[in-house]
């Protein structure tokens, strides 16, 4: 825990970018009826039958201190995916970082390993070399600030229903672009000195 909350309190370094990253799922549902449009004095009315036409996945990964966010949608959530994710925002959004400090849950494809299963080990070995990874504790995934991002993606974008990847990902990728014209900050306030003392609990007992 103290790990990552001293990766936060850092200063702000545009070489050093420091990045949270997470994952989470979407199911895909058509709808069995079609909606009845909004009318004047009128909500739209949307039957509660639906079809399942499957699960998709969400990466996401957010730079808390100017508000950058590159989302994608993905048919799964295997190392492959991960690592085509993670090469993206390496290259794509941060190619002139020198290096990326990445702040992620415990999951087994959240691994510099996954590099190696799906590219060349030189290709693997450059894009470990790009990141500082620090791991949130097993039952402490509320540390990594990409899950605020997540909330607010659900919220404001997933709510409806998605007949398919295609239209999830067009309304994604439309999140996506304001989220980052609007330039969102976290400010997060929970420091080492606070969790000494609201989490004292959590601590290790010494005795003189």
């Amino acid at each position: 825990m103290e790990d990552v909350l001293e990766v936060y309190q850092r200063p702000y370094d545009p070489r050093v970018p420091k990045m949270c990253m997470d994952e989470g799922s979407k199911q895909v549902l058509a709808h069995t009826r079609k909606p009845i449009p909004m009318e004047a004095g009128e909500p739209e009315r949307v039957d509660y039958e639906y079809e399942r036409k499957g699960v998709c996945s969400v990466f996401l990964a957010m730079e808390p201190e100017t508000g950058a966010c590159q989302v994608r949608v993905s048919k799964r959530r295997t190392k492959k995916d991960w690592a085509l994710f993670l090469r993206d925002v390496i290259d794509l959004h941060y190619p002139h970082a020198e290096k990326i400090v990445l702040v992620m849950d415990n999951l087994n494809t959240h691994t510099p390993s996954s590099f190696y299963e799906v590219f060349e080990p030189a290709e693997a070995r450059r894009l470990t070399e790009k990141l500082e990874i620090h791991y949130t504790p097993k039952h402490g995934s509320w540390l990594n600030m990409a899950e605020i991002e997540l909330s607010v993606l659900a919220r404001q974008c997933l709510s409806d229903r998605f007949p398919n990847m295609q239209a999830l990902t067009a309304q994604v990728d439309a999140w996506q672009q304001e989220r980052n014209q609007a330039k969102v900050t976290i400010n997060w306030r929970f420091t080492m000195a606070d969790a000494r003392i609201k989490l004292k609990r959590l601590y290790p007992s010494i005795e003189a």
